[in-house]
């Protein structure tokens, strides 16, 4: 089967989604992580719209690409003027991209009603533009925005606009969901049409290139993509984590599985696809948003079992629950636990974490009973890793605290016309070393955190590669009102990994010192042996 090629727009469609913004720096890190993988073409960004775009650009000449093509957008040139005198056009060719990338109207409706243009010169900007980009030497993806919409109410005038582009020698023709409203049935008819069509007019005069860009409004876009990479689209065009406008783009990290693993169209080396979970999280830490666990392939929760049976089943062979191994991918499985567990779970959790289960004489039974009876009280540690590992070792009477608290005390303070402060004071021991300190907060979590972190800093100062990046609160039943017990949870991260820990209590407070200590066990536990283990002078050796 012939090989895929692949079009990342994060750079530039991705942007256009909600709360998402990059700097020309972050750009250019996130183009040299897309280059790594084996991308074959990053569309930059807009250089004739923002002064960002233009300085991404500018660095990106400094770099050495060695997979990726890095490609520079815009539109056709405006109506009336010669392409040689549209700034857009003139924009793209200074940002001195080897591909350029240019989208042209396929649907009268935009081109009649909402440019106020006509028919025959919306062909005329078309051909212009592409013939002006390849005349510079640029090799050129027409994409041809609506494409889909105007097909279906005018095929004949949307397979003109295709034939004025081809003619005047666009390398791709990249055909558009722009609106993302199209099924994929009707991906698939439009999709061969136009290849019956260029050939028909064409014939074999030079090799037709189809693209596809899909977008997300009826979460379709994956599935829209595959299938016209299915009917002859040899580039598809995306974003990491779909990122994009209203209900984004096509995910890639969906996207590039699916042709690699599924379908047998290499698209990126193999050997690169253990890298997209890495690529995942890096692309939404650096877009600053959370990262969604239910993501196909790359998510925490793709290869995640909490029945019982089926952790009994993928023990024996995995594929019983899982359609392919997550390791490809650099993700991994996960075995949860909750009051729908049973030995397997406790016995695959146990053996991942290193746990000696049966370590002074505790077996698996005694602890899954333990389990149903603190999810039942309010316990939740299926989203709770970071207290399971904790919970099992004190189990087992393998725990081994890296500090004990002695006590703390919070003070909220609230002035008329300000708003609230918090203050903490907290004493803790590692050893036979004691440490009292103070922090403030802009809340009593965040000032206990604060002084947790302070009392621990002089002891274990490779904490400040630890930070708490979610923090939840829940109701556990509100039958009691004010006086229900909450569930809080806390999500913790260092430069490795994301780990949870949580806490219920009839006391907020109390609930929040529970997750947070837990937390910190952890992290401490997991760096025990390296360069967190205290001296006997009780500062960190």
């Amino acid at each position: 089967m012939e090989s895929i090629l692949i079009y990342d727009t994060t750079l530039r469609d991705g942007t256009q989604g909600e709360n998402i913004s990059f700097t020309a720096d972050e750009k250019l890190k996130i183009a040299m992580r897309l280059d790594e993988m084996g991308i074959h073409y990053i569309e930059g960004g807009w250089p004739g719209s923002n002064p960002r775009d233009m300085r991404f650009f500018d660095l990106a000449k400094r770099e050495r690409f060695t997979s990726a093509r890095i490609a520079a957008f815009g539109s056709t040139r405006k109506p009336g003027i010669k392409a040689a005198d549209d700034s857009n056009l003139k924009a793209i060719i200074e940002s001195d991209t080897p591909t350029t990338a240019i989208f042209g109207k396929s649907w009268p409706l935009h081109v009649l009603s909402i440019m106020d243009n006509t028919l025959a010169e919306n062909l005329a900007m078309i051909a212009d533009s592409v013939a002006f980009l390849k005349a510079n030497g640029r090799e050129v993806v027409y994409d041809a925005e609506h494409f889909f919409d105007g097909f279906k109410e005018t095929p004949e005038y949307a397979l003109e606009t295709l034939a004025a582009a081809f003619n005047a020698g666009a390398d791709f023709l990249v055909l558009c969901d722009t609106n993302g409203g199209s099924m994929p049935q009707e991906i698939e008819s439009a999709t061969r049409s136009v290849t019956r069509y260029l050939k028909t007019q064409f014939g074999e005069q030079r090799q037709i290139k189809l693209g596809i860009h899909t977008h997300n409004d009826c979460g379709m876009a994956v599935a829209n993509a595959i299938i016209a990479a299915n009917c002859g689209a040899v580039m598809v065009q995306g974003t990491i984590n779909g990122y994009g406008e209203r209900c984004g783009n096509a995910d890639l990290t969906s996207i590039i599985p699916i042709l690699s693993a599924k379908m047998n169209r290499p698209c990126i080396p193999e050997e690169k696809l253990c890298g997209m979970k890495s690529l995942s999280r890096y692309v939404s830490e650096t877009a600053n948003i959370v990262p969604l666990n239910t993501r196909p392939f790359v998510g925490r929760c793709a290869f995640a079992h909490k029945g019982g049976i089926h952790v009994s089943a993928i023990m024996k062979e995995s594929r019983a629950y899982e359609h392919m191994d997550p390791e490809l991918l650099g993700n991994q499985r996960r075995v949860l636990m909750s009051d729908l567990a049973g030995k397997s779970n406790v016995e695959y959790k146990a053996k991942e974490m290193g746990v000696d289960l049966h370590a002074n004489g505790c077996d698996s039974k005694t602890i899954v009973a333990a389990i149903k009876q603190m999810e039942d009280e309010g316990y939740q540690f299926d989203v709770a890793d970071g207290s399971f590992q904790i919970m099992l070792e004190k189990f087992t009477e393998q725990f081994k605290p890296l500090f004990d608290l002695e006590s703390f005390r919070v003070t909220i303070e609230k002035d008329k016309d300000l708003p609230c402060s918090a203050h903490a004071t907290i004493k803790i021991s590692v050893g036979d070393n004691h440490e009292i300190t103070a922090a403030e907060g802009l809340g009593p979590v965040s000032a206990l955190d604060n002084a947790l972190r302070k009392a621990l800093g002089n002891f274990y100062p490779d904490l400040d590669t630890m930070k708490l990046v979610d923090f939840k609160v829940r109701v556990v039943d509100g039958r009691d009102g004010t006086e229900a017990k909450v569930r809080v949870l806390v999500e913790s991260r260092d430069q490795d990994q994301i780990w949870s820990t949580i806490g219920v209590s009839e006391d907020i407070i109390e609930a929040s010192w529970q997750a947070l200590a837990d937390s910190f066990q952890y992290k401490l536990s997991k760096e025990a042996g390296q360069t967190c283990q205290p001296s006997k002078s009780g500062k960190a050796a």
